[in-house]
């Protein structure tokens, strides 16, 4: 971008960064990707830079000095009100109209739609933001933004792994294709994620698997870990650990998470040792995992907690024994690290970057191991000295590798790379 000689704004390597964060979906409580834009904004705020967000629903969870501009949607997928009729006078538009009929076809319009409306508010704003930062959305409005502004993106992992792993959970070949439907988006972030200049990914592992799975050459990644929230996240010393006290954070549903694992290896502990599995979410009614813990007969020694804040969840962290996470594929795994910021022994799995993560602060297993989990859940039930150095092991290697100051600092790196680049 030629930059106007009678300008007044000195260049971005002098000042303060503008940055625009997109996200298609962006609450702390829906996923990895709205604890990422919370955090991250914080950060970057607290280096000096002016950060504001543009957000499709649901709204997302931000410091107050962090202005959010929220582009128009449908918001068919609200909890409060899922898939519901829009009302006649809301189908005015042709994008709220592809959004109903894409949605009632079992497809998953956001991505696509969320850049279309993007663009929209952006194209005019050229001069207002240094750098355009794209949380995973990668849709055709990201890339004809990137025409116009420097402009990156995030892939946290790649979700083509997502896609094959719910399809081989399905036995019926309609519910294969429903699978196939739903991700049908992935074909639009392949193309706009091999034109975009510069990619940050969280991970080794995820940099080699997103490269592999779009097509794109490895130089264009950069490494980015993500942070842990360690003010947030931390040991509470006051709070005795309960023995035989399991937690596990998941998307209970979600193949991809593992939980029916995780399930089988605390039935096979149960039969021996005195147990309780604490799962933070909620599983669908009648779906695979309440119809799984009806099967193996564990109906009292699994708890659900639904949806719970923060400062609850460190409360459940600081009583339990153990965490573990059973991922067959975590592009990070920020569960891991949190469990680790608690001082909580980690048993995990070798899916994705798990062991980046974890390192040897934890019990590795391989992933979709019932066997090994059951093992690795018992040994360290049984060696409660072993437990405990693990768990102190966990936070030392948070509090030195995975801090979102880092996180911020190296962000920042790749703006003004992507800035130099675009002129």
């Amino acid at each position: 971008m030629k930059r106007d000689p009678t300008t007044t704004i000195p260049p971005a390597a002098e000042r303060p960064l503008r940055i625009g964060l997109l996200s298609y979906r962006s609450n702390p409580h829906c996923g990895g990707q709205g604890v990422y834009l919370r955090h991250l904004s914080r950060a970057l705020r607290d280096l000096g830079h002016q950060v504001e967000v543009v957000s499709g629903p649901p709204d997302p969870q931000l410091d107050p000095d962090v202005r959010v501009h929220r582009v128009a949607s449908l918001d068919l997928y609200d909890p409060a009100d899922p898939f519901r009729t829009p009302r006649p006078c809301e189908l005015d538009d042709p994008a709220s109209l592809y959004e109903w009929i894409n949605v009632s076809t079992m497809g998953f319009p956001e991505p696509f739609l969320f850049g279309a409306r993007a663009f929209a508010f952006l194209k005019t704003q050229a001069r207002r933001f240094d750098v355009l930062h794209d949380n995973q959305s990668l849709s055709y409005g990201v890339w004809a933004l990137s025409r116009r502004m420097p402009t990156l993106v995030t892939i946290h992992h790649p979700i083509t792994r997502d896609r094959a792993i719910a399809v081989q959970a399905e036995k019926r070949f309609w519910k294969k294709l429903k699978q196939l439907r739903w991700y049908s988006f992935i074909g639009m972030q392949k193309q706009v994620a091999r034109r975009l200049p510069c990619i940050l990914t969280v991970s080794d592992c995820a940099r080699r698997d997103i490269a592999a799975d779009f097509g794109i050459p490895g130089e264009r990644f950069r490494i980015v870990p993500n942070g842990i929230d360690t003010a947030r996240f931390h040991p509470l010393p006051g709070t005795p650990r309960e023995p035989g006290r399991i937690i596990t954070t998941n998307s209970a549903d979600t193949p991809l998470k593992g939980l029916a694992y995780l399930l089988r290896a605390v039935a096979a502990v149960r039969r021996q040792r005195a147990v309780e599995l604490v799962v933070v979410g909620q599983p669908k009614k009648n779906g695979r995992i309440v119809r799984l813990i009806r099967d193996l007969a564990l109906g009292d020694t699994v708890r659900f907690t639904g949806r719970i804040g923060s400062d609850a969840f460190v409360r459940q962290y600081a009583r339990a024994s153990m965490a573990v996470v059973s991922s067959l594929y975590e592009g990070f795994g920020l569960p891991a690290g949190e469990a680790m910021a608690c001082g909580v022994p980690v048993v995990s799995t070798t899916g994705g970057a798990l062991p980046e993560v974890v390192g040897d602060a934890g019990l590795l297993v391989p992933p979709e191991d019932h066997e090994a989990l059951a093992a690795a859940i018992t040994d360290l039930l049984d060696n409660p000295e072993r437990a405990a150095a693990l768990g102190r092991a966990g936070y030392a290697r948070v509090q030195k590798k995975f801090t979102w100051r880092r996180a911020a600092e190296k962000t920042v790196a790749a703006y003004h790379k992507v800035i130099r680049d675009h002129r």
